[in-house]
């Protein structure tokens, strides 16, 4: 059972693919945790989706065993991811820590996510560690990277550690600036029990597993336990570290990391950021976590309308695994039965279908995302808006209130006006220029979120080469003209389309999404009008003519009352035909509204 004086817990913060999962593969092999013949790339990545896409999506927990001047020390790793989307769960590890390991790629050097997770683990008052990755490498520029660092991030150049994650180089003097310059953590292994739950996972043998960080007390096997914020009574059936794997100990005391096994099957008692205590005399309350603010909304619905019950299921148990987003039942004329889902950003609401499609074997159809807006209402009432559907009539509307983000890029300076021409074409309000080197800089605006989720991104790295990177962060919202625009197919409203956009764009984005959705939506046996309206008033119309089949290819020489007559007959019956039959509409047409955003605005 080590001291408290001789355990480290820290975090790796970097921005996306400077380098976290290889750096945490030499940490592990340092160490001695995972033997070489047992080694394997982004080691802590163990979901198929990581490492198809190269990615960190959840953060992991290893418990390392390191000999540094004679002393046994206990090192606790918690793995971060980088992406912007997945700031909530570095957030949950930073309150963990006492110290975090700040990685800068030597060539890519400061970017936005850089700046965003340092300026977290300040807030949180951890010791950082900056570390430049990847000086092995043939272009990188370390002098320059460090200069960046000083410039955007006050640090300290001396105090800079040069790396290779992929070599090797540098890692046992950065084991130990971690053990030298991370505080222990502060507990007392004698004091009420109280833990703090980071993480959890499902496991169809096991119920959940809780990850938990020990802030005071001693956690026992066997012992009753009990969940402050659940409100529920459990008995540790098992208690363990990471290492990489789970490994099963009798006891785990203050300072330590590890995870908790109870046999729930009730997959709501379980919440990310609860204490965990003892049942008669529970120890207070640790702060939770900043709820997660989920951006962005779409429907899910199973594909052949059936498998609602195994949907939920799914839903569920990925709720456990990620408590960041959040999901409720909802019905579509068009759908049937679905969810309609709440998620930190675009790649997030990607990741979460692509898991529910590859762990759970569902198909689905998924309707255009929309990000969270207020209303209020001439009764004095506040709206929140998930969905276009939810928006009330105009007549009962006061003000229309959107979300608006400052948005951090970080980019080559060459590149400044053709991003400052971004952010223009979509309304975006100067706020400040600043030069980190004299050939890189960060930009900031202040644009609506709607603006940003959807293909900001992809623009950024096309007119800047792919050197440019973005963070944002929600200012609040402010009132905005507004309006719900809705789709039309053969004359009946389809919710499922509905978009809600600036009153200035609505006549753009009708036009732009009835043209799509005619490319989209196959020709049936009758005539299809497909409107674009606001309220009443309908803006745009594209028609996807019939099938026709030459019905007078038979008649030759004659009368032309002959024709006449067959035309007739066929008018009337696509006539009937129409009038009874339904529209398929596939699921890239409902796609389709994003590729309408701010194309040739």
């Amino acid at each position: 059972m080590p001291d408290c004086k001789h355990i480290r817990n820290f975090s790796i913060i970097a921005h996306i693919d400077h380098g976290k999962s290889t750096l945490a593969d030499r940490f592990l092999e340092h160490t001695g945790t995972v033997q070489r013949r047992e080694m394997e790339e982004q080691m802590l990545d163990d979901m198929a989706l990581e490492r198809q896409r190269g990615i960190t999506i959840k953060a992991r927990a290893v418990a390392m065993k390191y000999t540094y001047q004679g002393q046994e020390y206990e090192l606790n790793l918690v793995d971060t991811p980088g992406h912007v989307d997945f700031h909530y769960e570095v957030s949950r590890s930073l309150a963990c820590c006492e110290g975090a390991v700040l990685l800068v790629d030597a060539f890519q050097g400061v970017e936005a996510q850089t700046v965003a997770n340092y300026y977290a683990a300040m807030q949180h008052d951890l010791a950082i560690v900056p570390v430049l990755n990847k000086v092995d490498m043939t272009h990188a520029r370390p002098d320059e990277v460090i200069h960046e660092m000083e410039q955007s991030l006050a640090i300290d150049g001396t105090e800079v550690l040069r790396c290779s994650g992929k070599t090797g180089l540098g890692i046992g003097e950065l084991i130990a600036a971690i053990i030298e310059r991370v505080p222990p953590p502060t507990g007392d292994p004698d004091a009420k029990l109280q833990a703090m739950v980071f993480d959890s996972h499902y496991d169809d043998y096991r119920g959940a597993i809780t990850y938990i960080r020990i802030m005071n007390g001693t956690l026992r096997k066997g012992q009753k336990v009990r969940f402050l914020r659940a409100g529920t009574t459990h008995e540790a059936l098992e208690i363990g570290q990471f290492v990489p794997q789970r490994r099963a100990c009798d006891v785990l005391t203050a300072g330590e990391v590890g995870y908790l096994i109870c046999n729930i099957k009730e997959l709501g008692q379980v919440h990310v950021g609860d204490t965990v205590s003892v049942p008669n005399e529970p120890a207070e309350a640790l702060p939770g976590y900043q709820a997660p603010k989920r951006m962005v909304y779409c429907g899910l619905y199973p594909s052949d309308g059936q498998n609602f019950d195994e949907l939920r299921d799914s839903l569920t148990k990925l709720s456990i695994n990620d408590p960041s987003f959040e999901f409720e039942p909802e019905s579509s004329d068009a759908l049937g039965f679905g969810f309609r889902c709440g998620f930190l950003g675009l790649l997030h609401m990607e990741i979460v279908q692509q898991r529910l499609e590859g762990e759970s074997n569902l198909d689905l159809v998924q309707t255009a995302p929309n990000v969270t807006y207020q209303i209020k209402t001439t009764a004095g009432e506040m709206l929140e808006i998930h969905s276009p559907k939810m928006v009330p009539d105009a007549g009962s509307i006061e003000e229309f209130f959107q979300p608006v983000v400052r948005v951090n890029f970080v980019l080559p300076s060459e590149s400044i006006g053709p991003v400052m021409k971004l952010c223009t074409d979509r309304r975006g309000v100067y706020v400040r220029t600043e030069y980190l080197s004299p050939t890189r800089a960060m930009l900031v605006y202040d644009l609506a979120l709607a603006e940003v989720i959807y293909d900001m991104h992809d623009k950024l790295k096309s007119v800047t080469r792919g050197y440019g990177t973005m963070d944002y962060e929600l200012l609040g919202y402010f009132p905005a003209d507004l309006v719900r625009m809705d789709i039309m197919v053969g004359g009946q409203k389809v919710d499922a389309l509905s978009i809600i956009c600036d009153r200035r764009d609505a006549e753009f984005r009708g036009r732009a999404v009835v043209k799509k959705l005619k490319q989209e939506i196959d020709r049936h046996m009758f005539e299809v009008a497909l409107q674009a309206a606001i309220g009443t008033r309908v803006i745009a119309r594209e028609t996807i003519s019939a099938m026709r089949k030459n019905v007078t290819a038979k008649c030759y020489g004659g009368d032309i009352t002959r024709e006449r007559k067959l035309w007739a007959k066929q008018r009337e019956g696509k006539k009937r035909m129409k009038s009874i039959g339904s529209v398929d509409i596939p699921q890239k047409a409902f796609l389709a509204v994003l590729d309408t955003g701010t194309e040739n605005k």
